[in-house]
Parts: C-alpha cells; structure tokens; sequence
C-alpha cells in the first residue's frame, strides 16, 4: 500500500479533499462581477476557483484584472458558514482518516473559510497541523507553507514524505520542498489547458491502493 511507503502526508484541501457545488461558485462570481464591473464567464469562473490555468494571480492579471482588487472582493463577500453548508467530502478522501503516521493540511482556503469548513466536515481530527497559506507564510509552489507545517507535526528531514494535491502548485510545492508528489484529477485535463505531472498521477485516492509502488505520468 503507498501509505505505508511514507512517513508523514500532507494534503491540499479545495479540489484535492472538498469540493463545492457549482451553484455556489456561480453565486458568488455573480456578486464579484457586481463589485467589479466585469461579468465573469462560467468557464473563467471555474478557471479561477479551481486554479486550472495555474497561477490564479497571473491569469488575472492576463484578464488585465488587478489580484488585490479581486481578492478584497471576493473574499468580503463570501461568507464562511454558507460556503461550509455548500462543501462537501469527496468519498475517496476517507483514507486520511486511516493514516497511521502525522499528517498535515496545508491550503490556499483561508482561515476564516476553512475552520468553518473542516469543522462542518467533522474532518479537523484527521490533521495534526492545518496551514493556511497567506502573504506572510508564501504560497504554493513556495516551499515555505510545507516547511511550515513539517515542523508543526515535528517530522525529521530524514523522514520520506508525501503531498497531494489537485494543482500544479501543489506538485511544484512537494517537489520543491524534497517530497514525493501525488496528483489527484478532479477535472477533464482538457479543461486546464496544460498537463500536470506528479510521481503519482490519479483521478481517484483509491487507485493509489490498486497501483501500489506505481509512478503514474500521463500526456494529454
């Protein structure tokens, strides 16, 4: 089993764990298009809450959207409990809660959106350390958050580690960090625009099991 391969796990949350069911996405870029001006399309939506074109910064910028007025935006009209009521778990997920070894959560989710999330879930006991990534910590691909988290769970640099996640970032950040990377596809690759490769390259947790030892690598 590749759990047993490791020493500690690290998870990101949005895409990789969770999920959030379209209606809500749609709600809330509707309410940013009005704080903006600038309607967002269903697809640019997605784009940016999914991350599938990569950085969320860059491609905003590309749109000639400036990130710091987005964020402010967006993230003052969210509101953490309706977004909680609106997350869920994906079914493949419940394998962190049979790790027998640290494991940690480190997200780009905000704290004030992930308490309410996790919580909700009744998923906070599956993590020794939750992360949430900001200006001061850095962001993924950044090493910065993992190293961060590392310490928090008191894991030595000897230790054999592994991240997973849905986005490059994530992959760029476990291997930036010296860890083994995991890649979880929650979307049609052809919708990213861009291929995503990892020493594991998945659609399902479950199939880490049935392709034990595996490195997965895959073209579009």
């Amino acid at each position: 089993m590749v759990a047993r391969e490791y020493d500690f796990w690290l998870l990101d949350l949005d895409g990789t764990l969770i999920d959030i069911e379209p209606t809500y996405i749609s709600s809330v870029f509707d309410r940013v298009s009005d704080r903006l001006g600038r309607e967002f399309t269903e697809y640019e939506s997605e784009i940016i809450w999914h991350g599938l074109g990569g950085s969320r910064d860059a491609q905003l910028r590309e749109w000639g959207i400036d990130p710091p007025t987005f964020w402010d935006a967006f993230h003052s009209i969210e509101d953490p409990q309706l977004r909680a009521e609106h997350t869920f778990l994906y079914d493949d997920a419940a394998f962190v809660a049979d790790l027998d070894c640290p494991v940690g959560l480190v997200t780009h989710c905000q704290q004030f959106l992930t308490d309410p999330v996790i919580d909700r879930l009744g998923i906070r006991d599956w993590f020794d350390t939750v992360v949430c990534c900001d200006e001061q910590m850095g962001w993924k691909p950044d090493p910065a958050p993992i190293k961060y988290a590392m310490a928090e769970m008191g894991v030595e640099k000897t230790d054999r580690g592994v991240l997973a996640g849905d986005g490059s970032s994530d992959i760029g950040a476990a291997w930036n960090t010296g860890l083994d990377a995991v890649h979880v596809e929650r979307h049609d690759p052809h919708r990213r625009n861009q291929c995503v490769l990892g020493d594991y390259r998945v659609n399902s947790f479950d199939e880490l099991w049935s392709n034990a030892g595996q490195a997965i690598e895959y073209t579009d």
